[in-house]
């Protein structure tokens, strides 16, 4: 099972390219396509859900052109788009129902794989309750739901946790794990945690161009040596912020205490710390940036 994505581009405008000769190779397992708002991930993400095909290049499901013939992948796919819709009024069991006969899904089988679903995504207690009451944490398990209706083999998700308060981000991050293994999840967010606790691969997307994809040690390795902690005065803050780049700020006892991001000492007293993967982030972010400079 593979998945591979050579020199996929999307052209919306005439001079401009939402995404620019991606090249991607994956296996099972969890990647997670990392990029602010804007950087190409849904674009992406839609032509590998058949929904929208690329202006150049191709993406292939174990050696077929997903474009040329969508209907190989369709079979065996499970999407979740970061607009996900639901008819509030009806209960988890009617709306999935409703999703299996649109997917064209044998309605008798369906029966037993909702409730066994339902009762995986810890939504059994809730089968008679309209959606419309559910939190935003239970509306994108019903969404997985859905996605896992046809039991897929690639599961494509976009920006899952927007809008969910932290325990329903690490529930729905430990859900993640736990349906990995025999299948390709590509999980979508700009949010570093989410990928940092999930993710077998990491993509960096930035302006439609992939940055860099590896594995979250390789990212942490390129990073060692190059992530300070520092403390200086509250008046100092300012000139620090133009002069570094800063991954985080805390209140101290003595001042402000600093986590800079960068090649060399940005003073004397600084101390190497360990680096994370939002420092391998936004020191590769700012690498793109200064080269477009």
């Amino acid at each position: 099972m593979r998945l591979e994505i050579n020199q996929v581009g999307k052209q919306y405008e005439r001079n401009r390219w939402a995404l620019n000769e991606i090249n991607l190779q994956l296996v099972p397992g969890i990647i997670g396509l990392l990029g602010p708002n804007g950087a190409g991930k849904s674009t992406l993400m839609r032509i590998l859900a058949t929904i929208s095909k690329p202006t150049k290049g191709t993406a292939l499901w174990n050696g077929i052109d997903i474009a040329k013939h969508p209907n190989e992948l369709r079979s065996t796919l499970g999407y979740l788009p970061q607009d996900f819709g639901v008819y509030p009024h009806l209960n988890p069991v009617e709306f999935l129902q409703y999703i299996a006969a649109l997917k064209g899904l044998n309605v008798r089988y369906m029966k037993s794989r909702i409730l066994d679903l339902l009762e995986l995504l810890n939504l059994h207690g809730a089968i008679k309750r309209p959606i419309g009451s559910f939190s935003g944490g239970m509306r994108q398990r019903i969404g997985i739901a859905q996605a896992l209706l046809n039991d897929p083999r690639l599961l494509i998700i976009d920006e899952p946790t927007v809008g969910l308060d932290p325990e329903e981000r690490i529930r729905f991050r430990n859900l993640l794990t736990d349906l990995s293994g025999e299948r390709i999840i590509i999980f979508s967010t700009h949010i570093v945690s989410d990928i940092e606790a999930t993710a077998d691969q990491i993509a960096i997307l930035s302006q439609g161009n992939l940055l860099a994809k590896s594995n979250p040690s390789q990212l942490l390795s390129r990073m060692q040596g190059k992530v300070w902690s520092v403390v200086i005065s509250e008046q100092e803050l300012q000139d620090a912020r133009s002069r570094w780049m800063i991954s985080g700020t805390i209140r101290h006892e003595d001042g402000m205490l600093l986590r800079i991001v960068s090649d060399i000492p940005p003073l004397p007293h600084a101390a190497q710390v360990s680096p994370s993967l939002e420092d391998a982030y936004l020191y590769i972010r700012s690498a793109q940036e200064e080269g477009v400079g």
